[in-house]
Protein backbone atom coordinates (compact mmCIF):
# COMPACT_ATOMS: atom_id res chain seq x y z
CA UNK A 1 0.00 0.00 0.00
CA UNK A 2 1.85 2.91 1.22
CA UNK A 3 5.45 2.39 2.56
CA UNK A 4 5.86 6.55 3.30
CA UNK A 5 3.46 6.22 6.90
CA UNK A 6 6.07 3.86 7.73
CA UNK A 7 8.93 5.64 7.26
CA UNK A 8 7.68 8.37 8.43
CA UNK A 9 6.75 6.66 11.62
CA UNK A 10 10.31 5.55 11.91
CA UNK A 11 11.73 8.86 11.26
CA UNK A 12 9.45 10.39 13.99
CA UNK A 13 10.43 7.69 16.78
CA UNK A 14 14.26 8.17 15.88
CA UNK A 15 13.72 12.16 16.66
CA UNK A 16 11.74 11.42 19.16
CA UNK A 17 14.44 9.20 20.66
CA UNK A 18 11.99 6.28 21.19
CA UNK A 19 13.00 3.62 19.96
CA UNK A 20 11.35 1.14 22.60
CA UNK A 21 7.72 1.35 21.39
CA UNK A 22 6.83 1.00 17.74
CA UNK A 23 3.63 2.73 17.05
CA UNK A 24 1.64 0.97 14.06
CA UNK A 25 1.23 2.42 11.43
CA UNK A 26 -1.98 4.57 9.53
CA UNK A 27 -2.37 0.98 7.49
CA UNK A 28 -2.58 -0.85 10.60
CA UNK A 29 -4.81 1.36 12.27
CA UNK A 30 -7.05 1.48 9.49
CA UNK A 31 -7.58 -2.00 9.10
CA UNK A 32 -7.99 -2.52 13.16
CA UNK A 33 -10.55 0.53 13.10
CA UNK A 34 -12.29 -1.91 10.33
CA UNK A 35 -12.09 -5.16 12.31
CA UNK A 36 -13.87 -2.84 14.83
CA UNK A 37 -16.88 -2.00 12.73
CA UNK A 38 -17.41 -5.33 11.18
CA UNK A 39 -17.01 -7.12 15.07
CA UNK A 40 -19.52 -4.16 16.08
CA UNK A 41 -22.38 -4.85 12.88
CA UNK A 42 -21.91 -8.39 13.18
CA UNK A 43 -23.19 -7.87 16.86
CA UNK A 44 -25.50 -5.17 15.81
CA UNK A 45 -26.96 -6.88 12.79
CA UNK A 46 -27.12 -10.57 13.35
CA UNK A 47 -26.26 -11.50 16.85
CA UNK A 48 -28.48 -9.73 19.27
CA UNK A 49 -31.63 -10.17 16.29
CA UNK A 50 -31.21 -13.95 16.43
CA UNK A 51 -31.06 -13.64 20.37
CA UNK A 52 -34.26 -11.82 20.07
CA UNK A 53 -35.93 -14.37 17.95
CA UNK A 54 -34.73 -16.87 20.19
CA UNK A 55 -36.31 -15.12 23.06
CA UNK A 56 -39.60 -14.92 21.64
CA UNK A 57 -40.17 -18.67 21.47
CA UNK A 58 -39.85 -18.32 25.36
CA UNK A 59 -43.90 -18.98 24.85
CA UNK A 60 -43.90 -20.89 22.14
CA UNK A 61 -45.68 -24.31 22.52
CA UNK A 62 -43.43 -27.50 23.93
CA UNK A 63 -43.31 -30.55 21.67
CA UNK A 64 -41.23 -33.70 21.80
CA UNK A 65 -39.27 -33.82 18.95
CA UNK A 66 -36.04 -36.14 17.15
CA UNK A 67 -33.15 -34.69 15.63
CA UNK A 68 -33.88 -36.47 11.85
CA UNK A 69 -30.19 -34.89 10.46
CA UNK A 70 -27.40 -34.90 12.16
CA UNK A 71 -24.73 -32.12 11.56
CA UNK A 72 -23.60 -28.89 12.88
CA UNK A 73 -26.39 -27.30 14.68
CA UNK A 74 -24.50 -24.32 14.89
CA UNK A 75 -24.03 -23.60 11.82
CA UNK A 76 -28.04 -24.39 11.36
CA UNK A 77 -27.89 -27.86 9.48
CA UNK A 78 -30.05 -29.18 11.84
CA UNK A 79 -33.48 -30.63 11.38
CA UNK A 80 -36.03 -31.59 13.73
CA UNK A 81 -39.13 -34.05 13.38
CA UNK A 82 -42.25 -33.64 15.33
CA UNK A 83 -45.68 -33.55 15.84
CA UNK A 84 -48.42 -31.00 15.78
CA UNK A 85 -52.47 -31.41 15.62
CA UNK A 86 -51.74 -35.38 14.22
CA UNK A 87 -49.44 -34.26 11.13
CA UNK A 88 -45.61 -34.51 11.23
CA UNK A 89 -43.27 -31.47 10.82
CA UNK A 90 -40.25 -31.11 9.79
CA UNK A 91 -38.43 -28.23 10.84
CA UNK A 92 -34.84 -26.40 10.80
CA UNK A 93 -33.26 -25.42 14.16
CA UNK A 94 -32.07 -21.66 13.69
CA UNK A 95 -28.41 -21.56 13.30
CA UNK A 96 -26.36 -21.31 16.90
CA UNK A 97 -28.48 -23.82 18.30
CA UNK A 98 -27.07 -25.77 21.01
CA UNK A 99 -28.22 -29.46 19.60
CA UNK A 100 -24.15 -29.65 19.11
CA UNK A 101 -23.12 -33.11 16.80
CA UNK A 102 -25.94 -35.28 18.14
CA UNK A 103 -27.13 -38.34 16.17
CA UNK A 104 -30.04 -38.16 13.97
CA UNK A 105 -32.63 -39.69 16.33
CA UNK A 106 -31.68 -38.09 19.39
CA UNK A 107 -34.75 -37.20 21.21
CA UNK A 108 -35.22 -33.22 21.83
CA UNK A 109 -37.13 -30.97 23.48
CA UNK A 110 -38.41 -27.97 21.46
CA UNK A 111 -40.65 -24.62 21.38
CA UNK A 112 -42.51 -23.67 18.29
CA UNK A 113 -44.67 -20.51 17.47
CA UNK A 114 -48.32 -21.71 17.91
CA UNK A 115 -49.11 -20.09 14.42
CA UNK A 116 -46.32 -21.30 12.80
CA UNK A 117 -44.83 -24.49 13.45
CA UNK A 118 -41.75 -24.55 11.14
CA UNK A 119 -40.84 -21.29 13.62
CA UNK A 120 -38.78 -23.51 16.66
CA UNK A 121 -36.05 -23.76 18.50
CA UNK A 122 -34.48 -26.26 21.34
CA UNK A 123 -36.21 -25.50 24.49
CA UNK A 124 -32.13 -25.28 25.77
CA UNK A 125 -31.71 -22.11 23.19
CA UNK A 126 -34.92 -20.28 23.98
CA UNK A 127 -32.90 -18.12 26.77
CA UNK A 128 -30.67 -16.99 23.76
CA UNK A 129 -27.62 -18.06 25.44
CA UNK A 130 -25.47 -18.45 22.47
CA UNK A 131 -26.28 -15.15 20.25
CA UNK A 132 -26.77 -12.89 23.57
CA UNK A 133 -22.54 -14.13 24.55
CA UNK A 134 -21.46 -13.98 21.15
CA UNK A 135 -23.29 -10.24 20.73
CA UNK A 136 -21.77 -9.36 24.35
CA UNK A 137 -18.07 -10.55 23.18
CA UNK A 138 -18.27 -9.40 19.87
CA UNK A 139 -19.46 -5.80 20.65
CA UNK A 140 -17.09 -5.57 23.56
CA UNK A 141 -13.83 -6.51 21.17
CA UNK A 142 -15.25 -3.84 18.97
CA UNK A 143 -14.98 -1.37 21.77
CA UNK A 144 -11.83 -2.66 22.25
CA UNK A 145 -10.49 -2.14 19.06
CA UNK A 146 -11.86 1.02 18.84
CA UNK A 147 -10.11 2.62 22.08
CA UNK A 148 -6.78 0.52 21.51
CA UNK A 149 -6.71 2.24 17.51
CA UNK A 150 -8.33 5.83 18.88
CA UNK A 151 -5.27 5.76 21.92
CA UNK A 152 -2.24 4.85 19.30
CA UNK A 153 -3.43 7.80 17.10
CA UNK A 154 -3.84 9.84 19.82
CA UNK A 155 -0.32 8.46 21.19
CA UNK A 156 1.15 9.05 17.16
CA UNK A 157 -0.10 12.35 17.16
CA UNK A 158 2.01 13.78 20.63
CA UNK A 159 4.87 12.13 18.98
CA UNK A 160 4.61 14.08 15.81
CA UNK A 161 3.44 17.74 17.72
CA UNK A 162 6.46 16.51 20.12
CA UNK A 163 9.08 16.16 17.34
CA UNK A 164 7.80 19.06 15.28
CA UNK A 165 8.32 21.71 18.24
CA UNK A 166 11.44 20.20 19.50
CA UNK A 167 13.05 20.50 16.06
CA UNK A 168 11.28 23.88 15.87
CA UNK A 169 13.12 25.44 19.42
CA UNK A 170 16.56 23.92 17.93
CA UNK A 171 16.31 25.92 14.90
CA UNK A 172 15.46 29.28 16.97
CA UNK A 173 18.71 28.75 19.12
Amino acid sequence: MNDAADTTDAADAAASGTTGIRVPSRRTRILVMAFALLLGALSWWVLLPQAQHLRSLRDGVRAEATLSTSGSCVLGYCEVEFEVDGRTVVADLPAGSGGGKSAAGTPLTVRYRADDPQVVAAENDVDGGFPVVSAAMTGGSAVLFLTLSALSTISQARRRRRSTSGKASGAEQ
